[in-house]
């Protein structure tokens, strides 16, 4: 390829509750736009939803669910925690999801699918309560982080063979406002590893997303994953300074905000700035999280139009 990829990717509230719904609308996505790659979005609490926590979707822009009810309410609770089945309940409704976008998209388009870190998982699990947990029962939560990655590692076999050619590793709450640095290296690193692993075996390419802001950038750049993608318009690094910490690529460069609200000449504005900030090189264009589901057609359009714009031959080529 001769430019940078470029990939969007969204949330479907509603239809992330059916696999074939959300099938449907991840392939009508990719039909409209051509990214480069598809990204598998379901809802943030799929991975946990069979251990008993359940949520809704109340309006967020991102297309993310609130979660209504958690199993974990007591230290005690984490001795409940039991291995799931990867192709049982939500678990196998996402590994068919896979199947149906695999043979809707067919070979050459790059599939990826997201999957949660254990410790994001815990903490969905647990909710606020969580850090008291660690404080009054740590063992009783190291184990419960084991049965998670557990659980984590056996599906990610699964999901290579319903289709999925390249993983996207989601961490949550690894940032200042959460953890200290060395809190994170002891309660999320150990467990990131196990999975990264396990995942190297069966994918040909990880793309590790880092949410939030204040993020510890650089306690990850040596985790074995191919490329990283962060907030990178509202929390440091820049795309310039991730490319010179992390020795991959980046994804980014485009703000969800101006995504959502800004006007075509905005989002043209900020991908030539990343174009210009990584020399188009070991980058692929895209936002910092989500696209917002209230974000216009017209500017998604104009995402893919930047890249042609910087690279004339590859638009005539397209005609």
């Amino acid at each position: 390829m001769d430019r940078p990829p470029v990939a969007l990717w969204r949330h479907w509230p509603g239809d992330d509750q059916h696999a074939g719904a959300l099938a449907a609308s991840t392939l009508r996505f990719q039909q409209a736009y051509d990214w480069d790659f598809v990204k598998l979005t379901p809802n943030g609490a799929y991975s946990v939803r069979d251990w008993g926590v359940r949520s809704v979707w109340d309006g967020d822009p991102e297309g993310s669910r609130t979660i209504t009810q958690r199993p974990i309410q007591t230290p005690e609770d984490w001795r409940s925690l039991r291995p799931l089945s990867p192709t049982q309940g939500m678990l196998g409704e996402m590994l068919q999801t896979l199947r149906g976008v695999r043979r809707g998209l067919g070979p050459a388009t790059p599939l990826f699918h997201t999957v949660f870190s254990p410790l994001a998982q815990a903490q969905r699990l647990a909710g606020p309560a969580f850090f008291q947990h660690l404080r009054d029962a740590p063992d009783l939560v190291r184990a419960a982080l084991d049965v998670i990655t557990e659980t984590t590692v056996d599906y990610l076999a699964h999901v290579r063979r319903a289709g999925a050619d390249g993983l996207f590793y989601a961490v949550q709450w690894a940032d200042a406002h959460t953890w200290t640095r060395d809190a994170y290296r002891q309660w999320g690193e150990p467990w990131d590893r196990q999975v990264l692993e396990a995942a190297a075996q069966v994918f040909d390419f990880i793309l590790l997303h880092i949410h939030g802001s204040r993020i510890f950038f650089d306690l990850f750049v040596d985790y074995p994953v191919h490329a990283i993608n962060w907030h990178d318009r509202e929390t440091p690094p820049s795309l310039a300074e991730g490319l010179q910490r992390f020795k991959g690529a980046v994804v980014g460069g485009i703000s969800q905000q101006t995504l959502a609200y800004g006007t075509v000449e905005e989002v043209h504005a900020e991908a030539q700035d990343a174009l210009q900030q990584t020399g188009a090189r070991r980058f692929i264009l895209g936002t910092g999280c989500v696209t917002l589901i209230t974000t216009p057609a017209e500017n998604v359009r104009a995402v893919r139009a930047a890249v042609h714009t910087r690279f004339p031959a590859f638009s005539q080529e397209l005609g």
